[in-house]
Parts: C-alpha cells; structure tokens; sequence
C-alpha cells in the first residue's frame, strides 16, 4: 500500500505542473486570438485623399461586403490633422485591431507634401476605443533617436502585434543622406505613446534597392511583407520569414496587376471567407486596383465589382463589427449616401441626380426598363436602413423611401426613375442642351 501511495504521490507531482502549464497556456492563447475570434461583418476603409493641405488628413468609409464603400462624414476628415502632427498634415493611415480585440490602433505618417517629399521627420500613434475619440502622440524619429542627423523622410507606419514579445511592433521605411529608403521596425511602449526600442532594420534587400510602403501579413506559419519597390519601376513584391523581425526572403515576382505605376499596397481578409483582398494606389491614375486571392501568390483584378464615392490615397481596411459600424454611421453617416447607391442595372448611374435639401433622387433609366415593377437595389451600407426594398411601381411618379440610421432621426425621400432617350453612351456625358431635351 505505501507503494501505491508513494507512486500516486509521484504522479501528482509529475502530473499536476504539467497540466497547470497546459492550463496557463489554454488561458495565454485565448487572449491572443480574441481579435482573430472577434465576429466581424463589415469594413473600415481609412485613408487620406491626395497632396493638398486639406486632402493630407485621416477619412473613414464603411462597407458590408469588402467591395462597396461609401465614405463617412461626406469624405471629410474625422481627425483635424493640425491637432495630432507636427506639420499640419497627415498621409497613411494605418488601423490595427489589438490582441484584446477591443483596442483599435492607427498609425500615420506626419507630413505635408507642399513642404517636399524629404521634409517630414516624425510619425503619429493614435488609440482608441470605440474608433470615434483618439488620443495621440507625436514622434520625432531625428530628435528621439541618435545617429539619424541626415534623416530625410518617415514613411507609412503601420502596426502589427507580435504575440511572441507580447508588444506592438511598428514598422516604417527612413531614408538617410543618400542611402536608399529602408524598412525599420521598433517596438511601442505599453500605453502606445512611444517607441520604447531603437529602430533596427527588419528587411535586407538583395539588390540594395529603396523599399517602401510595407504591409505584414501573417499566413500559413508565415509572415509575408508587401512592400514597393521605390525607385525599382514603382511595383509591389513581397518577401517572407517564418520569424517577423528577421529573416525575410524576397520572392522575386511582381504581384500588382497593372503596367501603371503602383504603392500603398494593403491587403485584408474577408469575413467569413477564405479569401484576400490585396488592394493598391494607382497614384498616376487617381484610382484603386483591387485584387483578390486565396494563397497570396496569386492575384485576380475584381475592379468590376468595386463601387467607391470617393478617390482614396494610401490606406488600409479593417474588419469591424456590426456594432462597430452602427456606432460610426450614427456619428458620422449620411442618408444621401444610402439613397443615392441606387445600383441596378438598368440606370445610367453617371446621370443619378441627388437633391440633399428637397430630399429627392432622380434616376435616368436605360429604354424598355419595367417601370411598373422597378427596384433601384440601393446598395447595403453597414447602419442604414432603406425601406421599402422590394420593386415599386415608378409609372405612377415618385415614391417615397425612408432612410434610417441609427441613432439619427429618420427620413423620408422621394425617389423618380424616368426612361429617358438621349444619345450619351453609357458611362459618358452628352451635350447638356441634349440631357436637357431628354428626346432625341
């Protein structure tokens, strides 16, 4: 009996360590993964708009499904720029989910074009948490930082969390005197207020070459960075490591889908899919391209089924719940942007006429259109409601709709769809004393 009890006593001892490191570890990666287990249903698209003192400035858009967004605020900015930078400008926005999957992060670079493309020093850190009040801090990389008196420019910050350090690693691209343009990496302090590491540099490329705009994505074991390569015909490669701050290996193809000049590449995963979206400026075109993929080696052009009523700059995409975007329709929504979504397609959609005082839309229908049972299929929009949304008989004249947001006041617009024939070509302008006939 002394045996059996000698050996049971063992076992417990043997035993009992294990199982509470098996405890501890259960408890450690449940806390890792609550921005994975987040439920998410619609996206945040922030970005910035072009070089002029007043596009240089964070904006917000919503969409349900990852390809159709409409931006919030009228395409204003969220943020005064003047009050969160040094030099009256922001450019990149970049927003981060945090591993308790309630803490939002953006990082910006901190810059006015007007002043040249070497003239910023400096990146700004935002957090938040309801993604409508943010608190910020400015850093001067020259001034924090010894060794980098012949800085020249910071570039897209963007933020990733590393579970290993249990830190948030933010990463960026400096150019030095006549160096190329590298990516560095450092880690944030607790409070996101501060860097709390020397920058190191995290990519080594194999020709020397300037690389910029990178973006980390974690996938099968991997982590792979996009980045452009600067000075190199403006394109986008990615390079891989199994480890995040070391190791990357260039994987030497062209990815972005187009001959035109590209940077800003962005890529998100789709709820509820498992399936990509890698987006990118095409900055000498004023538009997007959006790609998609499933392995992120190969990529598909889905610029057909992508709608935006507005231009953006370098920006990112984050998943969000639909709690999350109710709460930001309700502060910064419009109805006019619900209701003049119409998109079926028998309307000329370049003609839509939106009256935002009188409340009424005016949509110009393609000839033999079945106006008694028309739908105009208004686009879904995270926290807008539009109602009715069943076909209704235009024949009669207009028709009324309510359009609800919540936390707004509801309200009522006046809908006409009109079959007229003039001689425009879908997608183009006629002379406006033709528009005006409405006949030929």
């Amino acid at each position: 009996n002394s045996c059996k009890w000698v050996g049971l006593f063992l076992a417990l001892n043997i035993l009992g360590p294990i199982t509470a490191q098996q405890s501890s570890k259960k408890k450690a990666n449940k806390s890792e993964i609550k921005a994975s287990n987040t439920k998410t249903t619609a996206y945040l698209f922030t970005y910035f708009t072009g070089n002029s003192k007043d596009e240089e400035a964070i904006r917000f858009a919503l969409s349900n499904d990852g390809y159709n967004f409409r931006a919030l605020n009228n395409n204003k900015p969220i943020i005064n720029s003047a009050e969160i930078s040094s030099t009256g400008g922001i450019r990149d926005p970049h927003i981060l989910r945090g591993a308790d999957g309630k803490t939002f992060y953006m990082v910006v670079t901190d810059m006015v074009s007007a002043k040249g493309w070497d003239s910023n020093r400096a990146m700004t850190l935002l957090k938040s948490s309801d993604l409508i009040n943010w608190t910020s801090s400015n850093i001067n990389i020259q001034k924090r930082f010894p060794g980098n008196e012949n800085l020249l420019r910071v570039w897209a910050p963007q933020t990733i969390y590393d579970s290993k350090a249990k830190k948030y690693m933010i990463y960026w691209s400096m150019k030095n005197g006549t160096n190329p343009d590298i990516i560095y990496y450092a880690y944030a302090n607790k409070d996101f207020t501060d860097l709390e590491t020397t920058p190191k540099q995290l990519f080594y490329s194999p020709t020397n070459g300037s690389c910029i705009d990178g973006d980390i994505v974690f996938k099968d074991g991997k982590y792979h960075l996009f980045f452009k390569t600067e000075g190199e015909g403006a394109v986008i490669k990615i390079a891989t490591s199994s480890k995040l701050t070391e190791g990357y290996v260039l994987q030497d193809k062209y990815v972005q889908q187009t001959k035109d000049p590209v940077e800003g590449a962005g890529v998100f995963k789709l709820n509820n899919s498992d399936e990509y979206i890698l987006m990118y400026d095409l900055y000498t075109k004023g538009k997007y391209q959006f790609t998609k993929t499933k392995n992120l080696e190969n990529f598909t052009v889905v610029d057909q089924e992508v709608t935006m009523n507005f231009h953006p700059r370098h920006g990112t995409v984050l998943p969000i719940t639909t709690e999350e975007a109710e709460r930001l329709q309700s502060k910064w929504g419009n109805a006019a942007d619900g209701i003049g979504s119409a998109n079926a397609k028998e309307i000329k959609k370049i003609n839509t006429k939106i009256d935002a005082v009188k409340k009424t839309v005016s949509l110009s229908v393609k000839p033999e259109t079945n106006l008694n049972a028309f739908n105009p299929s208004f686009i879904s929009y995270p926290g807008i409601k539009i109602e009715p949304n069943t076909p209704q008989n235009y024949n009669k004249g207009s028709v009324p709709y309510t359009v609800t947001i919540k936390g707004q006041t509801p309200q009522n617009w006046s809908v006409n769809a009109v079959e007229n024939h003039n001689p425009a070509l879908e997608g183009f302008y006629a002379d406006p004393d033709i528009i005006y006939a409405e006949k030929t």
